[in-house]
């Protein structure tokens, strides 16, 4: 029985490629010297496309495969893929949510803890003698008792604040609507509001045409310039130019970010900031949860092709 020939649009580790070329005849976009070629031979077998979170698949990819089924996304995000011609076309999508929420939410606390407590100037204070020739590390702010929202109260928003809480902070957030499973923490509909009420703002919420730039100037200046932003979302969701005006007039006093617009080549003002601590969109970035998320990219591919119900399907 000849495997189903599949599109991989960017590369994954050694622990989930072996077992992707062992199931399906994968045609690598990212290695291929002629990508235009590569779809032009192989683009009328393809009837999956297995993808990155950040690297989608855009209209031209997609016209390129006429009998593609199915896009099956390593990551949470899919905004990167164009739902609207996989609609046209009748084309499943899939994620890996879940596998990596808890991981994210930890790492959004790290982040939390490391802008709020200086942890990383503290670790250069040390390695370059400042703490021997000046002293101790200058005061940073604490943490519990703070007031912070989270705009976006889904898996991960929902996991962060059960960390938040456990923080003794003062929980709030917005959605499109209040949640049940949120009953001790407060609803504030209006994003602007939220900020007001916040000394920290998490965003969590998911990316969509809706969502674009959703943290804009108002958001940030609601905020305030002892106020904190701390993304582990999506880019898109913040207006990066309203936000690098705001950190470096000192109209918000600082920002955490794991994402960027065009990454891993970022604005190169964030990195004149002394007030924002910049990750390399590593979130999920454990070997527990990417060999999860890779397991749950093929078991979503192998249900397809086996005529199952997809596991964790979003469009």
């Amino acid at each position: 029985m000849n495997k189903p020939d599949i599109l991989q649009i960017g590369p994954y580790p050694d622990w989930d490629q072996a077992p992707l070329e062992n199931a399906f005849t994968v045609h690598k976009l990212f290695a291929s010297d002629d990508p235009a070629a590569l779809l032009s031979t192989a683009g009328p077998r393809i009837r999956a496309i297995a993808t990155r979170g950040e690297l989608g698949a855009d209209r031209r990819t997609i016209d390129a495969c006429p009998a593609l089924e199915i896009i099956s996304v390593y990551g949470v995000g899919y905004d990167a893929v164009d739902l609207e011609v996989c609609r046209e076309r009748g084309v499943r999508v899939t994620n890996t949510p879940d596998v990596l929420t808890s991981d994210v939410a930890d790492f959004g606390m790290a982040m939390l803890l490391g802008l709020s407590r200086g942890l990383i100037e503290g670790d250069a204070w040390v390695r370059k003698g400042h703490w021997l020739r000046d002293g101790n590390l200058p005061l940073k702010t604490r943490v519990w008792g703070k007031r912070v929202g989270i705009l976006g109260l889904g898996r991960i928003g929902f996991e962060l604040g059960k960390r938040l809480a456990a923080f003794d902070m003062d929980v709030a957030y917005s959605d499109l609507a209040e949640k049940e499973y949120a009953p001790d923490w407060t609803f504030v509909a209006e994003p602007v509001a939220l900020a007001a009420r916040s000394d920290i703002l998490f965003v969590a919420l998911s990316a969509t045409a809706a969502t674009r730039h959703i943290v804009g100037q108002e958001v940030i200046e609601a905020l305030g310039p002892q106020g904190m932003i701390i993304n582990v979302s999506r880019a898109s969701n913040i207006d990066e130019d309203a936000l690098i005006d705001a950190l470096a007039t000192g109209r918000l006093g600082a920002a955490a970010l794991d994402v960027f617009e065009g990454e891993p080549e970022i604005d190169p003002r964030f990195l004149d900031l002394p007030n924002v601590l910049l990750q390399p969109h590593q979130a999920s970035g454990t070997t527990e949860t990417r060999k999860a998320m890779g397991q749950l990219l093929r078991d979503n591919l192998t249900a397809h092709f086996a005529g199952r119900d997809l596991i964790t399907p979003v469009e």
